[in-house]
């Protein structure tokens, strides 16, 4: 898609880009600062920004992740004027753009990779900060046979590190989500965060099996709370196989503010029904 066919499908929906909604269940109250978002990671991966507004606007979800690579376009790729009206067309909608979610990680034994693949964060955080986010989420993201764990979790950790700062300049967050084979076990995520003392690194917390192992969820919460950023991952909220409510709860002992992010991983047909009914479920998860 050149320049001008982006700018052509971000108008053909302007007016309904800006649907007004009133009420917003999931906006701030006096108990409780945390919002519901989205994720695009499949849900929405097929939406272009204005279609991502409108059915965001519909099922009343007032924020979203963006996922690189999916059918927004939002990429580092865009123009300068292409970035002016990605920023527009959410500022004049009850759609925020939380961040980016990229796939960048750090673990690369090759250091030339490793270096390219923070030059590439770089150029998103560069982006976020055009488009009206407010941040990008990165992943640790394995662990390799031929290098001690310690290294290689250092080695994140000082490139987040470095990320957060560059980030901060931009008024950027740096989002390591809880992810990969062994790196998301939250002994080894508070390694990796212990690296990267820069209070713009961050957690995103992305409700893993591997939360439960160990001491369980309280004990692996606690590890890393000091470490939060503003961006926490679920999947359905009503999948009996992760604590979802005791978690929600957590977060508001701990009186969190950010964003609570659905990242679905089914397929339903009407995907803005879905959306309403997680929001309903969300909605009453904070009342419990």
């Amino acid at each position: 898609m050149n320049r001008n066919e982006f700018l052509m499908s971000l108008g053909t929906m302007a007016g309904m880009a800006c649907l007004p909604f009133e009420g917003m269940a999931t906006e701030p109250n006096a108990k409780t600062r945390m919002k519901l978002g989205l994720v695009t990671y499949l849900w929405g991966k097929d939406w272009d920004v204005p279609t991502l507004i409108t059915n965001c606007s519909a099922a009343k979800i007032p924020g979203v992740e963006l996922r690189v690579d999916h059918a927004h376009k939002v990429m580092p790729d865009l123009s300068a004027a292409a970035r002016k009206e990605v920023k527009m067309r959410f500022d004049d909608s009850p759609i925020e753009i939380v961040g980016l979610g990229t796939n960048e990680q750090y673990d690369f034994p090759d250091q030339a990779r490793l270096k390219k693949a923070i030059d590439r964060t770089k150029e998103f955080i560069r982006l976020s900060a055009d488009v009206g986010g407010t941040g990008v989420k990165v992943k640790p993201n394995a662990l390799h046979k031929e290098v001690p764990t310690e290294k290689t979790l250092e080695q994140i950790g000082r490139a987040l590190d470095e990320l957060g700062r560059y980030a901060q300049d931009f008024g950027q967050q740096i989002r390591l989500e809880v992810h990969g084979k062994e790196t998301q076990e939250l002994p080894n995520i508070k390694t990796i965060m212990d690296a990267a003392p820069h209070k713009n690194a961050t957690i995103c917390w992305n409700c893993n099996p591997e939360d439960l192992i160990g001491q369980g969820l309280k004990y692996n919460f606690n590890l890393v709370k000091n470490r939060f950023g503003d961006t926490v991952h679920v999947r359905e909220l009503d999948d009996n196989s992760y604590p979802y409510q005791e978690l929600i709860s957590m977060f508001k002992q701990i009186k969190y503010k950010g964003w609570i992010l659905l990242e679905c991983r089914t397929d339903p047909k009407d995907k803005v029904q879905a959306l309403i009914q997680q929001r309903e479920i969300f909605e009453h998860m904070l009342k419990a």
